[in-house]
């Protein structure tokens, strides 16, 4: 009877065990699905936004694969890890990859304002001499099957030495939405034209666009907010994206922001951005003041070597001029990008090739209101803009401003490694009310407003990327500048890369 209980017992012991391995066989062989279902959804965004490069294979998974049920025990060995490859915490479904970019730029210029008046991007350089531009922390990976999640901090120094931190995006994107839909949340780059969204690693040029840096920010259009996307199932790559996102802050300039330009110490003796002080104490009160950015893009093959890209973007949210009108002024941007590029077949690591890009915008901007006599003295105080007849401080009337910009580059990949670019900028304006009525400041005329004058900007460039990890840049550029003149400018831009980093996308 002892014998019957003992071989009862084993047999109950053996199911169970059985019943265990079954399960963690099934587990395991739905993660490596799942997994395979994020490579495949990802790899079918890539070819459709790129389809002239191929997509590299998956790696093999970290865990030992297989066969019918059963682990082989003839695994091959892990590939050695290298500083070229991610630095990765966690497996399976959930991971992290991190990675480090470091760009540094050394020149000098004729110009004496270069910090926020030569150079309009947060990230360009910034004094004569050298400028760490910045030094990003990248964070990305997979949260499960259903969520991916992308970090960046960056670190910089201004031209002052002082040190600054910047979250320039913190968001989770959806993987397994139904109908081609793919959901965006948290603090990301709004998805308008082909420049903004780009981290300054992926820049063609050692800085920001003219157009990019006046209308949409030093630091480019970003805020905390979500975005939808929908992938069309037409035979060429079509999607539209719909973003709401927080209007107000430094990093949405031409809505609820101080807006204008950065002069360091002596930014307190500019006027400010359409010479009305902003406002930006109106806070949220229902649906009309955030900030709507729809964009639509499509790209198809002309033929086997080239392919064309085209995209439609708007803006719409409050500013902070409303002075008078606050709560009742509001900012319009609209914007289109096209693309061009060519890749013979024949091609080795993607060159030689040949890109041409054209970007342009629109803004419309509502300057409401404003009496400078802020405090009802009915007397002219220092810091306050005049006005000429009068000499009492200066009423302005509520008026709509207008803005354009663009700028076309073209990159030549001539052999592999080497890439020779050439950009033109150009800035203009319709010429304000109050920029005709010969205001003062302290004594001084004002004229037309440094924040909306025209300007443009010619740049050649040369590249050199030693390996995929590192970039070697030389670039000229010749500025033209409406009442401040001519300047002349010489950058040399270093780079590298340590573990991850995002794709390179056309």
């Amino acid at each position: 009877m002892c014998v019957a209980q003992a071989q009862e017992t084993n047999t109950n012991e053996v199911e169970a065990i059985r019943r265990q391995l079954d399960e963690a066989i099934r587990q395991f062989n739905r993660s490596q699905q799942e997994q395979q279902e994020i490579i495949l959804n990802l790899q079918r965004r890539l070819d459709a936004l790129d389809p002239q490069t191929p997509v590299p294979p998956a790696p093999p998974p970290a865990t030992t694969p297989v066969v019918e049920g059963v682990p082989r025990d003839n695994a091959l060995p892990a590939k050695a890890w290298s500083l070229s490859d991610p630095i990765r915490v966690g497996r399976g479904s959930a991971y992290m990859d991190i990675g480090l970019v470091g760009t540094f730029a050394v020149g000098s210029s004729t110009a004496e304002d270069i910090e926020g008046g030569l150079e309009l991007g947060g990230h360009d350089p910034n004094q004569r001499g050298f400028t760490l531009q910045a030094i990003e922390a990248s964070f990305n990976g997979a949260v499960d099957p259903y969520f991916t999640a992308a970090a960046n901090l960056t670190f910089g120094l201004d031209a002052e030495g002082e040190s600054f931190t910047e979250v320039e995006e913190a968001y989770m994107q959806s993987l397994a939405l139904p109908w081609n839909l793919q959901l965006r949340a948290g603090h990301y780059l709004t998805e308008f034209g082909r420049q903004n969204t780009l981290h300054l690693h992926s820049f063609s040029f050692v800085d920001t666009p003219l157009v990019n840096g006046r209308l949409l920010g030093a630091d480019g259009l970003r805020n905390p907010g979500a975005r939808l996307s929908w992938l069309a199932p037409t035979p060429f790559y079509s999607e539209l994206f719909l973003g709401v996102q927080d209007s107000q802050g430094e990093t949405a300039t031409s809505f609820r922001s101080e807006g204008g330009h950065h002069h360091g110490e002596e930014e307190d003796a500019e006027p400010p951005l359409a010479y009305r002080h902003a406002d930006n104490d109106r806070g949220v009160h229902d649906l009309g003041d955030m900030l709507y950015g729809p964009r639509y893009v499509m790209a198809w093959d002309l033929n086997e070597t080239q392919v064309l890209r085209l995209g439609g973007s708007a803006l719409f949210g409050p500013n902070s001029r409303g002075g008078e009108d606050a709560g009742e002024t509001h900012t319009q941007i609209y914007g289109a990008d096209l693309t061009w590029k060519w890749k013979p077949l024949s091609h080795h690591g993607g060159f030689p090739f040949v890109q041409w890009e054209w970007e342009g915008m629109w803004r419309r901007y509502d300057a409401g209101a404003f009496d400078w006599d802020e405090n009802g003295d009915g007397v002219l105080d220092p810091g306050e803009v005049a006005d000429p007849v009068t000499g009492l401080p200066a009423v302005l009337p509520g008026e709509t401003l207008e803005d354009y910009g663009f700028y076309t580059q073209l990159l030549y990949g001539f052999r592999k490694g080497w890439v020779a670019g050439l950009r033109f900028d150009r800035l203009f304006s319709d010429e304000a009310d109050y920029e005709t009525r010969g205001l003062l400041l302290d004594g001084e005329v004002l004229g037309r407003d440094p924040d909306r004058a025209p300007r443009w900007r010619l740049s050649p460039n040369l590249t050199w990327y030693p390996t995929e990890y590192t970039k070697l840049r030389l670039q000229y550029n010749y500025d033209d500048r409406q009442e401040i003149g001519d300047d002349h400018s010489v950058w040399f831009q270093m780079e590298f890369i340590l573990g991850a980093h995002a794709a390179h996308t056309f």
